[in-house]
């Protein structure tokens, strides 16, 4: 194959094009990747739909959750040839003075795909190799493990799986700890599956039955917020915890919906002690008592995607089969982008969608 086929972002609101070019040739440390399947988030279709800028000015192929096989490598990247990969949706440089203290994810040289450069909603990808995690594949070409999952449905490893590990590791969860996930969609769903690998007491809450239907079997409980008032929620949320003897301070709450109704409901949630993560993203704004964090001697931190350092053991979870990936993914091909995109935001497709060139 000597041309790279891609659907270009040429305008926010307009139809994604398809353009064809010749194969980049990977620089020094480079790697050129065939994508085997990229998922479409959320964080998408806020570059498409509600005018969120992206570094990189389109033209731009968006896309930031990335799999696939490495075809081609320039010089230092040698070794990366001919292997399967993950590419991570955030990768940081690696050198400067936030990377050498561990804090990759606010890295001002930091490489995301579908924003700083061109993404995944391409036949090929030209990426840096330094952050690459690689899937090791058996006999027959597939991801060796236990799980019966393909190169393709990996590719969400890469924000939707790793996105919710960093916020669970950045709040200290441990198998004594409840945590409550606010938005049981793509990232919501998968954290909580994390969670509860984890030994945690695991709580979802969301307003659309169906989501609440698929995730039930690897929680806890579930509890649908537009059925019952917060008070009743928050005392049904307590009564529970109680119940079930777990601690009634230090709750993890994770709010994964990316909405302003479920940032008001996770605020709400917290106690004593307890930890928000604000994983999801909207452009809404949202109006809080931010003394309850002095009262309550809590803690609020945002999360911006996931250091490359934890990739392996998030890809661990999912070959070892203790993530389900397989209901919460499925396939499309890549010309039906701009479709798949429009039924994305109508939500009318309750798994995560990955695009197959």
């Amino acid at each position: 194959m000597t041309k790279m086929v891609s659907w270009q972002m040429v305008e926010p609101g307009k139809p994604l094009q398809r353009a064809e070019a010749d194969l980049p040739s990977p620089g020094p440390g480079e790697v050129l990747v065939k994508v085997a399947g990229c998922g479409v988030c959320h964080t998408d279709l806020g570059f498409f739909y509600d005018g969120v800028r992206t570094k990189t000015a389109p033209p731009l192929t968006l896309g930031h959750e990335i799999s696939g096989m490495v075809e081609q490598a320039g010089q230092g990247a040698e070794s990366w040839k001919d292997k399967a990969v993950i590419i991570p949706a955030v990768m940081p440089c690696g050198d400067c003075d936030v990377c050498r203290q561990d804090l990759g994810n606010i890295c001002a040289a930091q490489k995301m795909p579908g924003n700083d450069i061109q993404g995944g909603f391409a036949s090929h990808i030209l990426v840096p190799a330094g952050q690459l995690c690689e899937v090791p594949l058996d006999s027959n070409g597939k991801p060796a493990g236990k799980a019966d999952i393909s190169l393709a449905e990996l590719s969400v490893v890469a924000d939707a799986v790793t996105t919710p590990y960093q916020a669970i590791v950045d709040a200290g969860l441990t198998d004594q700890d409840t945590a409550i996930f606010i938005g049981v969609g793509g990232v919501g769903g998968f954290g909580a599956q994390i969670a509860k690998a984890l030994g945690a007491m695991v709580i979802a809450i969301d307003i659309d039955p169906a989501k609440l239907e698929m995730i039930a079997p690897y929680v806890d409980a579930t509890f649908n917020s537009k059925e019952m008032p917060f008070k009743e929620l928050r005392k049904a949320v307590s009564a529970l915890v109680k119940e079930k003897g777990r601690r009634r301070t230090q709750w993890k709450i994770f709010e994964t919906s990316g909405t302003a109704p479920g940032q008001k409901t996770a605020f709400g949630l917290l106690t004593f002690g307890a930890n928000l993560s604000i994983v999801g993203f909207t452009m809404a704004t949202v109006e809080v008592r931010l003394s309850n964090l002095m009262a309550f001697h809590a803690t609020a931190r945002g999360n911006w995607g996931c250091v490359p350092k934890y990739y392996g053991a998030v890809r661990d979870l999912v070959l070892e089969g203790k993530i389900d990936m397989g209901p919460f993914v499925k396939l499309f091909p890549l010309d039906q982008i701009n479709e798949i995109f429009e039924q994305v935001h109508q939500r009318k497709i309750l798994q995560r969608p990955i695009l197959v060139p």
